[in-house]
């Protein structure tokens, strides 16, 4: 089984073709191409290539099926005692991507 291990919006992801991750938000529309360039490390059944710190020529590519925002998180701060309260919410957008192929 052939993965790799790429890096997008400064975190790491081990795909494998016709999966689907949910990644930071990118800028491309929906049944849109990516390509994903900083590949770290593309593994086959028996053969391993490590970059240093990306492969040389290895991209990973893949569709967007939807861009979207998590659920709400609400982040909260009070100070006890001195009447300090602040009640905020949050929704991180994100993109799903289907990889379509690896190229090592």
């Amino acid at each position: 089984m052939k993965y790799a291990v790429i890096e997008t919006g400064g975190k790491q992801y081990r795909v494998a073709e016709n999966d689907v991750i949910f990644v930071e938000k990118l800028g491309a529309e929906e049944n849109e191409a990516v390509t994903f360039d900083k590949v770290l490390a593309v593994f086959d059944d028996d053969k391993q290539v490590f970059g240093t710190p990306v492969v040389e020529g290895a991209k990973v590519t893949g569709t967007v099926l939807k861009n979207g925002k998590n659920k709400k998180i609400i982040v909260y701060k009070m100070r006890p005692k001195k009447n300090y309260r602040r009640k905020q919410g949050h929704r991180q957008p994100y993109t799903k991507v289907q990889i379509q192929a690896i190229e090592a």
